[in-house]
C-alpha cells in the first residue's frame, strides 16, 4: 500500500537540515566522486514505511533504486532488504541518515498502528481504528501517511473539516442540544455531527439530540457497552488511553469507532544500514 508520497520539496527540506553546508567529512576525503551502494534492511519485524520517501531523496540527489523496494504498508521481518540505492558516494552519504531516520520513525508509527487495529478486529471485525491530530507539529503528512500504512485512517486532519463538539465550545454556549444540532446541520449539512461526552447523561441527551456519533473520553469498558445498548442507532467511539492492550475490549463493548493518539509515541523501528564501495 502506498498512500501518497510527500512532496519534492518537503524531501528536499528535509535533506537540507542535515547538510547546510556541504558535507563536510566527505568532501575533507576527496571520496564524494568514488562509488557505492547504500542498504536499508529491516532490524527487526515491523510494518514498512517511507520506502518511498528514502528512494526519493536519492533519486533528488543523483542516486538510482536498484532492484525491487517494499513498499509502505507491507509487513518486513527481521533482515528484510526495504532498498537500495546506488551512485556517488557524496550523495549516499547525504541521503543516508535523514533517509534512514524517517524511515524508522514512520515505520513505528504504522507497525504500533497495525497492531491497535489486529486487537481492535479481535473484538469487532467491522471495528475502525481512527488517529487523532496530535502528532507533533510540523509532521502532520509524514505521520498520517503512516496511520494509513498501519491500517488506520485520520481522525481529524483539521479543524477546518470536521465538527466536534467539545465540553470546551459547549461552555459559549445557553441552548438546548437540539438548537446546537439544528444549528449544526444548517451550517455543514453534509458533516457527521461528533459530539464528546463526560457521562451517560450527558450520552443521552445528546443521542436523542440527533448526534451523529458520541465520542467517550476515557470511559471504563463497562460503561461503553452500557451506553451502546441504550443508543444503538448511535455510533460510539471511544477515545482516551486507546492501545493494543484494551482495543479489542472497546471494541467488543460496542464502540465501533477507537480514536487513539498512541501511534505517535510509539518508539521507531530500527533500519540496519551499510553503505559500501563499488
Amino acid at each position: 500500500m502506498n498512500p501518497y508520497t510527500l512532496p519534492d520539496a518537503e524531501l528536499d527540506r528535509l535533506l537540507g537540515e542535515d547538510v547546510p553546508s556541504g558535507d563536510a567529512t566527505t568532501a575533507a576525503l576527496a571520496i564524494g566522486e568514488c562509488r557505492g551502494r547504500l542498504d536499508f534492511r529491516a532490524r527487526f519485524d515491523m510494518v514498512v514505511c517511507g520506502s518511498e520517501e528514502a528512494q526519493r531523496m536519492g533519486e533528488l540527489r543523483g542516486l538510482q533504486a536498484v532492484g525491487p523496494r517494499l513498499a509502505s504498508g507491507s509487513r518486513a521481518a527481521a533482515g528484510t532488504l526495504l532498498l537500495s540505492l546506488e551512485g556517488r558516494a557524496a550523495a549516499l552519504h547525504v541521503v543516508w541518515k535523514t533517509a534512514q531516520t524517517l524511515m524508522e520513525y514512520l515505520s513505528g508509527i504504522a507497525t504500533a498502528t497495525a497492531d491497535i487495529v489486529a486487537a481492535a478486529r479481535q473484538g469487532d471485525p467491522d471495528c475502525a481504528v481512527v488517529c487523532t491530530r496530535k502528532n507533533f507539529p510540523g509532521t502532520k503528512a509524514a505521520a498520517v501517511k503512516a496511520v494509513l500504512a498501519g491500517g488506520a485512517t485520520p481522525h481529524r486532519l483539521s479543524l477546518s473539516e470536521t465538527l466536534l463538539v467539545f465540553a470546551e465550545h459547549r461552555a459559549f454556549l445557553d441552548e438546548a442540544p437540539a438548537d446546537s444540532v439544528r444549528r449544526l446541520r444548517r451550517q455543514w449539512p453534509e458533516r457527521s455531527l461528533v459530539v464528546e461526552v463526560a457521562d451517560e447523561a450527558e450520552a443521552l441527551r445528546w443521542a436523542a439530540a440527533g448526534a451523529d456519533i458520541l465520542q467517550l473520553e476515557k470511559w471504563p469498558v463497562d460503561a461503553v457497552d452500557r451506553i451502546a445498548r441504550q443508543i444503538p442507532g448511535t455510533r460510539i467511539a471511544a477515545a482516551g488511553g486507546i492501545n493494543a492492550t484494551n482495543a479489542a475490549a472497546y471494541a467488543r463493548a460496542g464502540s465501533r469507532i477507537l480514536v487513539t493518539s498512541a501511534p505517535y509515541f510509539a518508539g521507531p523501528r530500527d533500519v540496519a544500514v551499510s553503505l559500501s564501495a563499488s
